[in-house]
């Protein structure tokens, strides 16, 4: 037989697609042609193919030998297909009974000495396979349990070419996945270590149970590193569903944490302020990869030193954080990747950022408000909370009468905020209150009383408070009454927010 065909998966961006991989071998000068819109990983595959089956104890066809990728117009992206070209062009020259890999997806790269190595992507990939009715795959060993996670397929693995070839012979087996390690909580920053500031843990538990933005300004040591990264500590594990979304994002990008493929906890991401737009947002050459903004999914992104980001970089954020999602364009496709994080950021007030407070300041009243114009208004509109943090005196720094709150107790209040709110909003499909659109809020049954609102439509008459603001501080409402067990936020609340959301709390 001069003829087989195998199954495998390509990826773009998080969509997978079926991909049929033929082999044609025919009369005529030795050689292998690919087909099919590869790129140059895939093309590489020609020399890792050969040299993998030459060194497996396989024969290699002298002959004429064309591998298509079906469908032709989809462009093929990386070196995952390896394994199913080589093993279509064995079945092609005879070498393996085509029947034994019928209805299996393939994936895995070939090293030259005919291991299969692990690839990125295997679980979105094995999910596209599942959606396209196949339910059986064969993946590199160290991918095995990432491709258990999707349920309803029979996940084996191969550590080398040659065991693929007899079990398709009929001679051996290939492996089962290993089995799973248990959950084990890694240790993480606490919020028991952050000294004083209570304004600041007031600001991140309102974020924590509403899925707010933030945004901490205050001169260094005023602890506001401290309580971004101590945000993820707070937070919800993620459910089934976003725990599956996150992991597939982390898959493509080849940042899975070894032995735990499942990601429960939020991610948190916090690139150098020197991050390139695309280290940022996503993007690259070819297939465009998630960036910093998609990997914090469903977690945290936190910039420290905002004002030394490049404006180009800060503001590519203000169309995905309305929109929750990130599209890459490309000359040769695109890819659209989710983007519903919790922005914080963290500023000096000015450039000389005097540890002691604004009275040490050296800068001229022009540059400091040149440094924090950096944050264009745009962005910082779309940011509910906008705290100052004041530096720490001695008497908090040195007090002894007891432990700051941990990160568990909090944990339990936002948790039990989070359940009241998506309990309010499970029929309007909104998981948070950051989630949901002014014109619910200001609507009927939701709306709240004039007389509680009579101050931030003044805001807005006076021009201190825009329309997006509006709706903001309506949310952050909702979240404060939530976290104080209240079924609806009244005046006090109202006004909290207002003063959470200017940067007027103290």
């Amino acid at each position: 037989m001069s003829y087989a065909k195998v199954f495998s998966v390509g990826l773009v961006g998080m969509t997978g697609h079926l991909v049929e991989v033929e082999a044609d071998l025919a009369d005529g000068l030795p050689a292998l042609a690919l087909t099919g819109l590869p790129d140059a990983a895939l093309n590489e595959a020609r020399d890792r193919v050969r040299a993998a089956i030459v060194n497996s104890g396989q024969s290699w066809p002298h002959r004429r030998v064309t591998v298509n990728l079906l469908p032709a117009t989809l462009p093929k992206h990386g070196s995952a297909f390896d394994l199913a070209v080589a093993a279509a062009l064995l079945a092609g020259a005879g070498e393996l009974p085509p029947v034994a890999l019928r209805d299996v997806a393939l994936l895995g790269e070939l090293g030259l000495d005919g291991t299969v190595r692990p690839v990125r992507g295997v679980l979105p990939m094995v999910a596209a396979a599942a959606r396209a009715g196949v339910r059986r795959v064969v993946v590199p060993l160290d991918n095995a349990r990432e491709a258990c996670l999707v349920p309803g397929v029979v996940v084996k693995a191969a550590d080398t070419l040659r065991r693929l070839v007899d079990f398709a012979r009929g001679q051996g087996g290939l492996l089962d996945p290993p089995a799973a390690e248990p959950a084990r909580p890694l240790p993480g920053p606490d919020l028991a270590d952050v000294v004083g500031q209570a304004l600041g843990r007031r600001a991140l538990e309102v974020a924590a149970a509403g899925g707010h933005h933030l945004a901490l300004i205050g001169s260094p040591g005023a602890g506001k590193t401290m309580l971004a990264e101590r945000l993820p500590s707070i937070l919800p594990e993620l459910d089934d569903e976003s725990a599956l979304e996150v992991t597939a994002l982390h898959s493509i990008a080849g940042a899975l944490p070894p032995g735990a493929p499942l990601m429960r906890r939020p991610p948190f991401q916090a690139p150098h302020h020197s991050a390139s737009l695309p280290a940022l947002v996503g993007g690259g050459s070819g297939l465009a990869r998630p960036g910093a903004l998609s990997l914090a999914h469903r977690g945290v992104l936190f910039l420290d030193e905002a004002p030394e980001f490049s404006p180009r970089a800060l503001d590519a954020l203000r169309q995905p954080l309305e929109h929750g999602h990130v599209t890459l364009a490309r000359a040769r496709g695109g890819a659209v990747y989710p983007a519903q994080v919790q922005l914080v950021i963290a500023a000096n007030p000015c450039p000389c950022a005097r540890p002691g407070g604004d009275h040490l300041c050296e800068c001229a009243p022009l540059v400091r408000r040149r440094y924090l114009a950096r944050l264009s208004g745009p962005l910082l509109d779309r940011i509910d909370l906008q705290i100052k943090l004041l530096p720490l005196r001695a008497a908090e720094l040195l007090a002894t009468n007891g432990v700051a709150e941990p990160s568990a107790v909090v944990a339990e209040r936002v948790a039990k905020a989070r359940a009241a709110a998506a309990a309010r909003w499970a029929g309007h499909g909104w998981r948070t209150n950051a989630d949901v659109p002014g014109t619910a809020l200001r609507s009927s049954p939701w709306r709240l009383p004039a007389r509680d609102t009579a101050p931030l439509r003044d805001r807005i008459d006076r021009g201190s408070l825009s329309a997006r603001g509006f709706d903001r501080v309506l949310r952050l409402a909702w979240s404060i009454a939530d976290l104080d067990g209240r079924d609806r936020p009244g005046a006090e609340d109202v006004a909290e927010a207002t003063a959470l959301r200017t940067g007027e709390a103290t």
